[in-house]
């Protein structure tokens, strides 16, 4: 993904005055989880606390906050009902307070730590599904890298997606970090399998899937079996086709949109967080910096 911490240094540098706008507490059903922030400048916005009119009234009295001298820290407690024109039907305490530079230190130094912390996802193949796939995952909250041995096929990948030229592939599994993802679709079946067999061997993988049908599943789990040393455990945690077969649809796109949920959601379940999706390294960072701090 790009890097939040530029974004976040860039409101910072043009925002002046600015305050933290975070969600203290939450009852029943609402948009986003305790811990999530953002920040409001007189003139401008970074991150959400989940849009709606939630979003608007904190935007407002944040704005309030800062016309005022002094610290003008507030809480306000919004009941998520048809008074405000939301149905979400929680109720959620909001936070307000006034930053400086120690608070926006403290902010980018968090930024920095949850950007390094950040899950790896690996496209091996950089062809139509190879791109498509990168550009779906460009703007998750991943570090995502494409990994290919032609260099004509790393043109055009999506911006904020690391590329790696390399003859030897295999070797891009091995050096991932524990936790890593792993798409494998390349141009060629038997680079495809080297690749598979390899990530496959790493009990620490949160995903390993292989592009292809049913036919070339079990192509590669006889070869794996009988050739290359794998067993039927390491087999089973193969996701192969990538993306499902419940949409019928085969365009790069599609295929793309349906592998990276798919990655996703291993790399959640794999982390023990339950959940994933944008916001999840700014809501780790918020939870280390307290409202009252």
């Amino acid at each position: 993904m790009a890097s939040t911490v530029d974004d976040l240094k860039s409101f910072l540098a043009g925002a002046g005055r600015f305050a933290l706008v975070s969600v203290a507490g939450t009852k029943g059903s609402t948009p986003r989880e305790t811990g999530a922030w953002m920040l409001v400048s007189p003139a401008s916005s970074y991150g959400t606390i989940g849009g709606g009119q939630l979003e608007y009234m904190a935007i407002d009295k944040a704005r309030q906050v800062l016309g005022k001298s002094g610290d003008s820290s507030t809480m306000l407690d919004v009941p998520l009902g048809p008074e405000i024109g939301q149905c979400c039907g929680g109720r959620v305490e909001v936070a307000i307070r006034p930053g400086d530079a120690a608070l926006a230190a403290a902010l980018v130094g968090a930024a920095e730590r949850e950007e390094m912390m950040l899950p790896h996802l690996y496209i091996f193949g950089g062809g139509h599904v190879g791109k498509a796939l990168a550009a779906s995952v460009a703007l998750l909250p991943v570090h995502a890298v494409v990994v290919e041995t032609r260099e004509n096929e790393l043109e055009g990948v999506a911006p904020g997606v690391e590329m790696l030229l390399t003859p030897v592939p295999e070797e891009a599994v091995r050096a991932a970090p524990a936790g890593s993802a792993f798409a494998v679709l390349t141009h060629d079946h038997a680079l495809d399998f080297l690749i598979v067999a390899e990530a496959l061997k790493r009990g620490d993988a949160a995903y390993v899937g292989m592009i292809g049908s049913k036919t070339k599943k079990a192509t590669f789990r006889s070869w794996f079996l009988k050739t290359a040393g794998g067993t039927e455990a390491e087999f089973a945690r193969l996701v192969s086709p990538i993306g499902g077969e419940a949409v019928k649809d085969k365009r790069p796109p599609v295929i793309a949109a349906l592998a990276a949920a798919e990655m996703m959601s291993a790399l959640a379940s794999h982390a023990g967080l339950g959940h994933a999706g944008p916001g999840v390294s700014e809501t780790r960072a918020a939870r280390k910096i307290s409202p009252k701090q």
